[in-house]
């Protein structure tokens, strides 16, 4: 099939059409084409040789030019597409076919004095091919696979930036449970674990979802929706209150159990604006169009609060709720409800406060009044035990101690004195020999630990690491950590302890220094300390270090202003 002026003619209507169908840019067609005709050219010529095809943009002429480069002698490997300085020279003057030509640096020569150099290109045209059956259909091949990947990039291009945004499509088929979507210029999958378990569609119907991911695949670009994303339902409120639209009510939270129930935090920048009562509607409207939308989900709309207390009070409505203690270390809280009000704080299999602790972002742990005072009467009468042992006293004078908050023998034998005489009946000499005992009792449990860490084999390099007390140093050496060496490599969390979260729980990691309440960034800078003494690392590339971060953390803040 020889390259005909009416096959010319059609090169440029084809590509036109083929862009047209595909909605790709008709250029990227004719470069398809131009490719497409070089390889089959080549098929001809010799695959060695560089041959390129260019196509007229208005009159769809195809020239075919063989091109030919100068370079070094030894780096002569492709006869065919490579020559050297001397091989070139008989080419190297002007020659009288406007057709062959040479050009350096992409630059058309027209003085050709001084000879051929290294990089000159030498491009003299061909008789255009002849594609027999084979060529043609591989040409159709090389061409058909380019507008694909045209298309492909195309698709993504467009689904990008729309990744995090609510798209409508229609329905067009389902495979092992997870819906194809229809979204216009290409197709988006609604896997079946991002479907409302009680939802089911068939083909023609419209559909609104969350494009929760774009990615770029060999198989082209994957578009996955999600309609059990808690940004979904964010989104369906952002359409349908102008506020949140706009900027005057932000959405801090959201959490849901799709289908059943969810909870969202909303505040408002605007004091003339009730948050909750312009995301609720007139008579409901907003929040009803949301609802509906999401197959009849329950929607608890929550006014946000800066202070964490608060905003679990609010979270955990409309349960009412007695008391709230907040562990920062642990990033725990407990809750403290009136016994008839513990069934509708936790609510049917635990949701509400599940919801609660996702909204919120913290471990919660909800006690009746009666179970938190049980527990208190425990703590209470252990640590009046403890004095009542330890200091050698009556049961009322340890209670007494209890009642004043001292917590344990550290607080006795260390305060100021004046805090045990403002203790009614307590004079000078009673303060004095409580401090005595206590600070008796605790240099011989010192010794005690000290004596039996030493029996373990722990070297006196641990034994006299600043921050660590004897009782420490113990606990250290029978988890196996016996010199400065071994306690350099632990990490913080192994001795202060954390969390982690498996399978979406958050599960406690026990410390081995937890017990002495020492806080991760406590343990951070002992590993640390214990590592510089080892001369394991350099302080001066550690202030480096931070003061890099530092930078950085600056330039954010500034272009976030910005």
């Amino acid at each position: 099939m020889a390259i005909t002026s009416a096959n010319q003619l059609e090169l440029l209507q084809t590509a036109e059409a083929v862009a047209r169908e595909k909605m790709i840019e008709p250029e990227l067609v004719i470069e398809a084409m131009e490719d497409s005709l070089a390889r089959a050219a080549k098929s001809r010529y010799g695959s060695e040789m560089d041959i390129r095809v260019k196509i007229d943009r208005r009159t769809g002429n195809a020239t075919f030019t063989r091109v030919r480069t100068v370079v070094e002698d030894e780096e002569l490997e492709n006869y065919q597409a490579q020559f050297t300085a001397d091989q070139a020279r008989p080419y190297f003057e002007p020659s009288k076919d406007a057709r062959n030509f040479w050009t350096r640096e992409d630059q058309r020569l027209a003085d050709f004095a001084g000879g051929p150099q290294v990089g000159d290109v030498f491009q003299e045209e061909v008789p255009p091919v002849d594609l027999g059956r084979i060529a043609a259909q591989s040409a159709k091949q090389v061409i058909l696979q380019r507008v694909r990947e045209a298309e492909r990039d195309r698709q993504y291009e467009e689904f990008k930036d729309r990744a995090g945004t609510i798209i409508n499509g229609i329905v067009k088929r389902e495979e092992y449970g997870n819906i194809i979507v229809d979204v216009g210029r290409g197709e988006a999958v609604l896997r079946r674990n991002e479907k409302i378990g009680r939802e089911s569609y068939r083909p023609n119907d419209r559909i609104r979802a969350y494009v929760k991911d774009v990615r770029r695949e060999s198989r082209g670009p994957q578009i996955f929706l999600s309609r059990t994303d808690p940004q979904f339902m964010a989104e369906l409120f952002k359409m349908e209150v102008p506020e949140i639209y706009e900027g005057v009510i932000e959405i801090k939270a959201v959490a849901r159990d799709p289908g059943s129930r969810a909870k969202i935090a909303v505040i408002s920048f605007d004091n003339s604006i009730d948050p909750v009562g312009a995301c609720v509607g007139m008579r409901g409207s907003r929040v009803q169009a949301v609802v509906g939308e999401l197959q009849g989900e329950k929607i608890d709309i929550i006014p946000w609060n800066e202070d964490q207390a608060t905003f679990l009070v609010n979270a955990l409505q409309p349960a009412e709720v007695s008391k709230v203690v907040f562990d920062e270390e642990a990033n725990k809280i407990e809750v403290v409800v009136p016994d008839e009000q513990l069934s509708l704080a936790i609510g049917r299999r635990g949701q509400n406060v599940r919801l609660a602790s996702q909204l919120t972002g913290l471990d919660i742990d909800i006690l009746t009044e009666e179970e938190e005072s049980k527990r208190r009467q425990a703590e209470f009468n252990a640590r009046t035990k403890l004095f009542m042992d330890a200091l050698d006293l009556d049961e009322f004078f340890a209670q007494l101690l209890v009642a004043e908050g001292f917590t344990d023998l550290e607080e006795v034998a260390y305060v100021e004195q004046d805090e045990l005489l403002s203790i009614e009946g307590v004079d000078e000499g009673t303060a004095a020999e409580l401090q005595a005992r206590a600070r008796d009792v605790l240099e011989a449990r010192n010794k005690a630990a000290l004596d039996n860490a030493r029996a373990l084999g722990v070297e006196d390099s641990l034994v006299e690491f600043e921050g660590l007390t004897p009782q420490m140093v113990e606990a250290l050496a029978k988890d196996g950590v016996k010199t400065l060496e071994d306690f350099a490599t632990c990490a913080d969390w192994e001795l202060a302890g954390g969390w982690t979260t498996v399978n979406g729980q958050r599960v406690k990691d026990e410390g081995l220094l937890e017990p002495f309440e020492i806080s991760l960034e406590e343990a951070q800078t002992m590993v640390m300390t214990a590592r510089i003494m080892l001369g394991w690392v350099d302080p001066a590339e550690l202030e480096a270090e931070a003061g890099d971060a530092e930078e950085a953390e600056g330039d954010e803040t500034a272009e976030a202003g910005a």
